[in-house]
């Protein structure tokens, strides 16, 4: 599987750079990309759908009401949920940093073979990361919301260290904040940009329920039920929340590359990596 144009990961990037070489990387690989990001999430891709769907039918109304008037209900919805998404993102994280692997380790051409098998052997691995990164940043947002807004940055790339590095769970989390240290306030603005274009993005395809949103409040308050939430969720709301739900998750595509170029940003302030294989292949020549 042979890409246009080989993109240098291994290289020191602005912030401006890592937005522009995201898109190009997108642009250039996004029909091989999606062929293995089918192929492997896709069966986590409709147990994600299965699953937004369920819990969107528990919190007609909303999460609060849906608490009040049935918590194990609630609760059961939200952690079927709450593991779909650890699948998929897992698989997610793994196909594309794979991928990512393969296309630098082979000069731009990315094996598929290569790439299943890696998301077969960090599946679980990457679980077990998004859980402990999970319980990390919450217990620091609990503790006094700094410290998990702090850890956020770091963690947002232990999946690339993990993958690219093989190192433990563990490891990778340790080698995050190594990475971080005196580059912190940078990453942490360039993940905000990052995050902010994926959600204007997002916002584009959330247009149609949030059409459909201002038509039907309209309506309800015409015919005097806008008192009545459980009368704003019908079918037609569902099916257009859950839609915009998946494309907002499939966006996340965006911030795992720009992560990834985050990464090796920073690996390659710390270690120069690619400026040293540079070197070699020079001297090869």
């Amino acid at each position: 599987m042979q890409t246009n144009s080989n993109i240098q990961f291994k290289k020191q990037r602005e912030l401006g750079d890592i937005l522009t070489v995201t898109f190009k990387f997108i642009r250039e690989n996004y029909k091989p990309l999606l062929k293995l990001m089918t192929s492997i999430t896709g069966p986590y891709f409709l147990i994600l759908l299965a699953a937004i769907s369920y819990y969107t039918y528990a919190v007609a109304g909303s999460p609060f009401q849906a608490i009040s008037s049935g918590f194990t209900n609630f609760l059961f919805a939200f952690l079927i949920l709450a593991a779909a998404l650890l699948l998929f993102y897992a698989a997610l994280y793994g196909t594309i940093l794979h991928y990512i692997k393969s296309y630098t380790l082979h000069n731009g051409e990315v094996k598929p073979k290569d790439v299943k098998q890696g998301v077969q052997q960090d599946f679980f691995k990457l679980i077990l990361l998004s859980i402990i990164s999970a319980i990390l940043i919450i217990a620091g947002l609990i503790v006094f919301i700094i410290p998990g807004i702090y850890l956020i940055v770091p963690l947002s790339f232990a999946s690339a260290v993990l993958v690219f590095k093989r190192y433990s769970v563990t490891e990778s989390i340790g080698y995050c904040f190594e990475l971080i240290k005196d580059h912190w306030w940078m990453t942490f603005i360039t993940l905000l940009v990052v995050w902010l274009l994926v959600y204007i993005i997002g916002l584009v395809f959330q247009m149609p329920m949030l059409i459909y949103m201002f038509i039907k409040a309209f309506t309800m308050v015409q015919e005097g039920s806008a008192a009545n939430p459980e009368a704003f969720m019908d079918w037609p709301f569902m099916v257009l929340n859950v839609i915009s739900s998946l494309i907002q998750y499939l966006l996340s595509t965006i911030t795992i590359i720009a992560i990834t170029f985050i990464y090796f940003n920073l690996n390659e302030h710390k270690n120069l990596t690619g400026t040293f294989e540079t070197i070699d292949n020079l001297g090869n020549h």
